[in-house]
């Protein structure tokens, strides 16, 4: 997400590189460049000037200290006005009641219904609240069934009846269903609707009025730029919502959308997407997505991701396998599928600070590792504790089982050498991160089997 932002914000802050001091001159140069990059973003070219304009009144009425060049100074500026035009720090979503209530609203095709999914599956694991899913959207065909489906890969309860076609009727009994039997929160997905759709954005006015929701979330794609924003602001004038979830920001977007929906809209973004998958959902952090904008990583997420992954049983498990020198091929496994759990591998690699940038030409999916879990997996138990054993007919047996060459089983076992050494001078949770990179490295260097 934002590459190319990134790559020409990196530009105008190189004007000032080699400056002994800054100056009203290479100061304007430098803003027209950031100014340019907002723009070429889809910000619209209102909030890109106003938001040039402070950085320049910012810089210009700073000393440069000896300990830094203006370069420095200029992304240190730019950095803390990112942070303050994407809504300054992380906002709490409002959960409180019995149960809390949380309406989601937003266009066709937005992804209400899987975001919808994803917020009960992040309720559960992060606050612990037992979540109802209520239908309400009547107008899609096997809307009610999406969300069923949904609801069944999450863990979470769905309330529909088909029978009913009145929305605020069944959000109203979804409602009451979830009093009944001790949720803490309901979720109420409905029909993705057109503002000039003046019939659709009068019933979902009535839903609001009737359930009376804690909280009001605005789903829009990420990828439409300034016409999310443009749409979002349409919406908060008749919803007054309280929030918004940023979806598809790990596709190719610009990121204008995310930049500016703040400052125009005067909501927040509560969450983004980050991929398909269920757990792809993360609070958004305007200073951390600030971090990234501007090349510096994202440890404090990266993490957060290794913690949700955590488990502190088989870590101590672990390490005193890996202080006996017994870490094996089962061992491997087991944190490989960990890690995987995290999420997108390129998305992670890029939390990475300082390597963010060379992580974008590299070829990584979600199917990174498929040839690694294929050779462990045509090993026995056996060759898994105590790959020592592994001569030339076992090692032809496992390439030819896994689908690989025999050269790329040595790489494997070779690289798994590297990887035993490396744990042994790690700890629990360095463990996982420490392998991520060992990881990296391999993909990079072209070692992994497919």
């Amino acid at each position: 997400m934002f590459n190319n932002l990134s790559d020409k914000l990196e530009r105008a802050f190189k004007v000032l590189k080699g400056q002994g001091q800054i100056t009203e001159i290479n100061v304007a140069e430098t803003v027209k460049e950031i100014r340019r990059a907002l723009v070429d973003a889809d910000v619209s070219y209102k909030t890109a000037k106003e938001f040039t304009a402070k950085i320049k009144d910012e810089a210009l009425g700073r000393d440069v200290l000896t300990s830094i060049s203006p370069g420095q100074l200029m992304t240190k500026i730019t950095h803390e006005a990112l942070t303050e035009l994407m809504g300054g720090e992380a906002e709490e979503m409002n959960i409180h009641g019995t149960p809390a209530v949380i309406l989601m609203a937003g266009l066709q095709g937005s992804g209400k219904t899987t975001h919808s999914g994803k917020l009960a599956k992040w309720l559960k694991e992060s606050k612990s609240k037992k979540t109802l899913l209520v239908a309400c959207d009547v107008y899609r065909p096997a809307a009610i069934d999406q969300l069923h489906v949904v609801g069944e890969q999450v863990g979470a309860e769905v309330f529909s009846n088909k029978e009913e076609k009145d929305p605020v009727k069944i959000a109203q009994a979804g409602i009451q269903y979830a009093k009944q039997n001790g949720f803490h929160a309901v979720i109420v997905d409905t029909a993705g609707r057109l503002a000039v759709d003046e019939a659709m954005m009068k019933e979902i006015e009535e839903i609001k009025a009737a359930i009376n929701p804690n909280e009001i979330l605005f789903v829009v794609d990420s990828m439409t730029g300034q016409d999310a924003v443009n749409t979002a602001k349409t919406f908060n004038d008749r919803l007054d919502f309280s929030g918004v979830i940023l979806t598809k920001l790990d596709g190719d977007t610009r990121g204008g959308a995310a930049l500016s929906i703040k400052a125009i809209v005067t909501k927040p973004i509560k969450f983004i997407g980050t991929g398909e998958k269920m757990d792809a959902l993360d609070v958004f952090h305007p200073n951390r997505m600030a971090d990234r904008i501007l090349g510096m990583g994202d440890v404090v997420s990266l993490v957060e991701r290794v913690q949700q992954q955590f488990d502190e049983e088989e870590a101590k498990k672990l390490q005193a396998k890996i202080a006996k020198n017994k870490f094996d091929f089962n061992d491997f496994l087991g944190q490989l599928q960990q890690i995987k759990k995290m999420g997108n591998m390129k998305d992670l690699i890029g939390m990475i600070p300082g390597v963010g940038k060379a992580a974008r030409n590299m070829d990584i999916d979600d199917d990174a590792f498929k040839g690694i879990e294929a050779i462990i997996l045509s090993m026995t138990n056996a060759e898994r504790e105590n790959p020592s054993i592994l001569n030339g007919s076992r090692k032809q047996r496992i390439a030819k089982g896994s689908g690989n060459s025999i050269q790329e089983v040595n790489k494997l076992l070779k690289q798994f050498g590297e990887t035993k050494k490396m744990m042994q001078m790690m700890n629990n949770k360095k463990g996982m991160m420490g392998m991520m990179k060992q990881l990296k490295q391999m993909q990079k260097q072209g070692g992994m089997p497919r």
